[in-house]
């Protein structure tokens, strides 16, 4: 390569006003330099400056211009060391430091958690309210400001702990409405992800979102909202006094490789063959976009079939864990020991975490398969995307989805170039317009009355219509009543009227609801069989066998999960089906059984209160704090061990998360290795759990 020429097309470009295009040569320039260990010249350096990436600059081989920049945009984030801003961070940072409320879109390669950390540290808000789309990136939020912050702020990630005088709160939507009723004043409402209020983007969920936006956000003295490739934003309430940002400013470059170009049709090894030659090109970390959850299953087998068994200690390790508590038929188990990690929507959480950690250690996993859920869940990139099928589960991909998955190849300082294979075309490119808008749900949850002023004349006559038939059936104002209840978490109007009117016309199929209270499970059958028609998203599996399988894990804290799908083998739940159910009964059916709650007790003079069973199946009847603690990085098998030994009692009601994370912390790391009868790996999962749980040093000297 010809240095000289190519930082002479740069410059050319740049006088052109083609900095995008100047921007992406650059970027692929660095690449080659760093692949050939050549330190920058002061001319590379001088273009680096003129097209903003500033945390790029070498200041040993800068003119004093150039190094000046260099530390002109470092900033306080909280860590050990200040950070260089690139231009485009730096004029977000200095907008949101003005007090300017601000909705932007920026690429997934952006380093939008710096503006966040750098807010934070130097602005010192007293609460911070961020919601994220998924658990896991709960979780993975709450590690990073952990170890920046916690010396300072109560960090809350689950619900139902207090407040203290400063407080970060992390949240997906669901647990953040809960907080409506709890906190007074927000300082700033950070929304990440924030497309997913949109109901083409999210149907399900868009209204809890839009619902949290809409009450926290009256609370909020600024707000910051973020998302990628949005092209523009329609003017709502949802939006009101905030200014759009539209950036594009990539600090890495996608290398396309069109290879459907490639394919014969006749060939149906085509997929197969590519993926093993892009795999075996050199040892780097891949991302493997399945699109389904049987392209994962297909794209498994030819790994377990065609990869060889690496030589190493740690994934030996994993596996041998694996089968000892998830059983021997695991199809993870086997596979780790081929470099190669699942991740999806319906593990474990600990399981996702620690496949996650493993794909950034250096000789860890190597390879991952993947449903979105790499996109929306967590925050990683390789240098490798295989896109395998243009699926998003039935539907196909789109252009917004597309663009998203292409955005985890490549990353800042490790690799300036992500490569992103196609084996099949790429949706059409076009642009994404986010329409926030009061849906009928979020109308009939409402106290619509506080919005008169901002709904449409249609909007008020379709309230006023649906709360008189609700009057009409229930009685004058109950609904209203019922929807102003704190307790209730759904957004589906028609859910919460089925169930009201059926409770008024049918009250004698409600009855029985107080023997879900009984420790015996097999009094819980005719309430389950009766509450499971009302659970919206579907069951996953035949009402009886989801119903045996309720049952089963009622014994969650005193067997093991291979017991308890041995016990399940004729009802055809496997390992995999048993994660599924799982969220959906901890999340969706809990849920739904709060709101027939609630519901009951606006209706009946007389009912049974089910909190008891409903916190029950809201932890997969494990204690409290083992289920919460499994967000942290913390597996029920290691939790049940520490029971065991007495160091920490687990089983207590009275304490919250943060609370036992304090007598986790106070009795330190060394203390649980030493005592514990711990299996190798989980001698890896106790260091990676306290790495989360640990302030960054130089806030504890």
């Amino acid at each position: 390569m010809d240095i000289f020429n190519v930082c002479y097309e740069i410059n050319e470009m740049l006088l052109n006003q083609q900095e995008s295009e100047a921007r992406n040569k650059l970027i692929q320039l660095l690449d080659y330099l760093n692949s050939q260990n050549i330190p920058y010249t002061p001319l590379i350096n001088h273009l680096i400056r003129a097209i903003g990436l500033y945390p790029y600059l070498q200041p040993d081989t800068s003119n004093w211009q150039d190094k000046f920049v260099y530390q002109a945009f470092k900033v306080d984030t909280g860590d050990t060391h200040q950070i260089t801003l690139h231009r485009e961070q730096s004029s977000l940072l200095k907008s949101l430091l003005s007090g300017e409320s601000i909705a932007v879109s920026a690429p997934t390669s952006f380093g939008k958690s710096f503006v966040i950390d750098a807010f934070i540290s130097i602005r010192k808000p007293n609460n911070v309210v961020l919601i994220v789309p998924t658990i896991a990136l709960t979780d993975e939020t709450r590690r990073r400001l952990y170890k920046k912050f916690s010396t300072e702020y109560k960090i809350i990630t689950t619900p139902e702990v207090s407040l203290s005088s400063k407080n970060i709160l992390i949240f997906p939507q669901e647990r953040a409405v809960s907080y409506i009723h709890k906190i007074d004043s927000i300082d700033i409402l950070i929304i990440d992800e924030f497309y997913k209020a949109g109901v083409s983007f999210d149907r399900e969920r868009a209204p809890i979102l839009l619902k949290a936006i809409l009450e926290l956000g009256k609370k909020a003295k600024q707000k910051y909202y973020l998302a990628p490739n949005i092209s523009e934003i329609n003017n709502s309430l949802f939006t009101e006094g905030m200014k759009f940002e539209k950036i594009d400013f990539n600090t890495v470059f996608s290398e396309i490789h069109e290879d459907y170009k490639q394919a014969n049709p006749n060939n149906k090894s085509f997929k197969k063959d590519r993926l093993l030659t892009v795999l075996n090109q050199k040892r780097t970390k891949s991302l493997i976009y399945a699109g389904t959850y049987s392209n994962i299953d297909k794209i498994v087998d030819i790994l377990k079939t065609e990869l060889p068994t690496r030589k190493n200690d740690l994934l030996d390790s994993f596996s041998e864990w694996l089968k000892i508590n998830y059983g021997d038929a695991y199809v993870l188990s086997n596979l780790v020991r081929k470099g190669v990690g699942i991740h999806n929507g319906r593990l474990h959480r600990s399981l996702s975490q620690l496949q996650v950690r493993l794909f950034e250690e250096p000789l860890g996993l190597y390879n991952i398969v993947s449903t979105s859920s790499i996109i929306e869940g967590v925050n990683t990139s390789a240098e490798n995307v295989i896109i395998w099928a243009n699926k998003n589960g039935k539907p196909n991909l789109n252009d917004f989805t597309y663009k998203n998955i292409v955005g985890r190849g490549g990353r800042m300082f490790k690799h300036f170039i992500g490569k992103i294979y196609l084996f099949e075309a790429p949706p059409e490119e076009r642009p994404t317009q986010l329409n926030l808008e009061f849906t009928d749900e979020l109308l009939h949850s409402l106290d619509t009355s506080r919005f008169d002023d901002e709904l449409t004349r249609e909007q008020i006559i379709k309230i006023v219509a649906f709360n008189e038939e609700m009057d009409s059936l229930l009685g004058s104002g109950v609904y209203k009543t019922i929807i102003n209840d704190p307790s209730i978490q759904t957004c589906n109007s028609n859910s919460l009227r089925e169930i009201a009117i059926d409770m008024t016309q049918n009250p004698s199929h409600w009855n029985g609801l107080g023997y879900l209270n009984s420790n015996n499970p097999q009094q819980w059958d005719t309430s389950l069989f009766h509450v499971l028609k009302y659970l919206r998203g579907g069951a996953g599996a035949a009402y009886k066998d989801l119903v045996a399988y309720i049952k089963a894990i009622s014994n969650n804290w005193n067997r093991t999960i291979p017991e308890i799908t041995n016990s399940l083998r004729n009802n055809g739940i496997t390992i995999e089906k048993y994660f599924e159910l799982e969220r959906i009964v901890s999340f969706n059916l809990s849920s739904l059984l709060g709101d027939i709650n609630a519901i009951q007790k606006h209706i009946f003079k007389n009912y049974v209160d089910i909190s008891p069973f409903i916190s029950r199946i809201s932890h997969a009847f494990l204690p409290k704090l083992v289920y919460e603690l499994e967000e942290y990085g913390l597996p029920r098998m290691v939790s049940k061990k520490i029971q065991n030994t007495g160091l920490i009692n687990l089983e207590q009601q009275d304490l919250s998360v943060n609370d036992i994370i304090n007598v986790f912390s106070h009795i330190g790391k060394d203390k649980f290795i030493n005592q514990l009868e711990l299996h190798p790996f989980e001698r890896y999962i106790l260091e990676y759990f306290f790495e989360g749980i640990t302030p960054n040093q130089h806030l504890m000297n």
